[in-house]
């Protein structure tokens, strides 16, 4: 395994010694299809974790809801004991149904009832950071997220938590939500394709606020573009690579956390990191 040569490049949180290495890891492959069940290789589910955090990544995003369940007991399989520079970032506000649907899951009773979840099956005695999914399916729906976010206040309180973040949330969302509680992060939709939040991740970065691309690589249906293929071919990278390091250039306080259940596919991810794209290659990306 090649160690992350970019490790150094870190971004620490304005409000707090919260510090991470910028690429990170996202869990959420490592369940079955659909985010459903047990892999059909749970030790080369156990592997890559492993491997991620040898090569240097020290940021792990994962979900209790994700199997549900399984990948808190596959990182506490490959981790546990946690290195003491690992910061495990969970969500909160969802569960899964019977019938594999995504539900909100944001009553007082089943935030508190999530984030015992979450430490159990962990096997942790206080969470690093506990981002709240706010409602909306689709996309951030304005909704108020005030009340939410004061039960996960309370569990910081009680030792449960360090640190709060939010997700799937707007502009207005966000500044509620810092009228509550110092925020860490914001966790949000966004890539080459998708970029409906930049002024919010300028206005975050002024902030010291981590910004956490999800689907940093598009998502179930990959990122496709003859832009993004031409830059890639002339840097003799994957479009893929290319995509993780656009982010990386694009603000200094945005962690990516692209997933895999795939050795050589975490190699890959792991060296965009060291993949500088020019002013030519930006412009070309932009066109996107």
């Amino acid at each position: 395994m090649t160690t992350y040569s970019p490790a150094i490049d870190q971004f620490t949180v304005a409000s707090s010694n919260l510090r991470f290495n910028r690429m990170g890891y996202g869990a959420m492959q490592l369940a079955g299809p659909h985010v459903w069940g047990w892999p059909k290789d749970r030790t080369a589910a156990v592997a890559v974790l492993r491997d991620a955090i040898e090569a240097g990544i020290n940021h792990i995003d994962t979900a209790d809801f994700y199997g549900p369940h399984v990948t808190n007991l596959i990182i506490r399989e490959a981790l546990h004991p946690y290195r003491d520079d690992l910061v495990i970032a969970t969500k909160v506000g969802f569960l899964r149904g019977d019938d594999q649907s995504w539900q909100s899951a944001a009553s007082p009773h089943q935030l508190r009832e999530a984030v015992h979840d979450n430490l159990r099956h962990l096997q942790l005695d206080v969470l690093d950071v506990v981002n709240l999914r706010a409602p909306g399916v689709a996309g951030p729906d304005g909704s108020s997220i005030a009340d939410s976010l004061s039960v996960l206040v309370r569990l910081k309180e009680e030792g449960l938590i360090r640190h709060i973040g939010i997700s799937n949330v707007d502009a207005g969302q966000v500044a509620e939500a810092q009228t509550v509680t110092d925020i860490v992060c914001v966790q949000n939709q966004y890539n080459l394709a998708h970029r409906k939040d930049d002024v919010l991740i300028d206005a975050l970065a002024a902030q010291g606020i981590a910004y956490v691309p999800f689907f940093p690589l598009g998502g179930f249906s990959p990122l496709q573009s003859d832009a993004l293929s031409q830059v890639a071919g002339s840097l003799n990278a994957t479009p893929m690579q290319v995509a993780l390091a656009w982010l990386l250039q694009r603000a200094p306080n945005i962690l990516v956390i692209p997933g895999t259940s795939s050795p050589a596919h975490l190699r890959e991810n792991i060296s965009a990191g060291a993949l500088r794209l020019d002013a030519e290659a930006l412009l070309a990306l932009d066109s996107i």
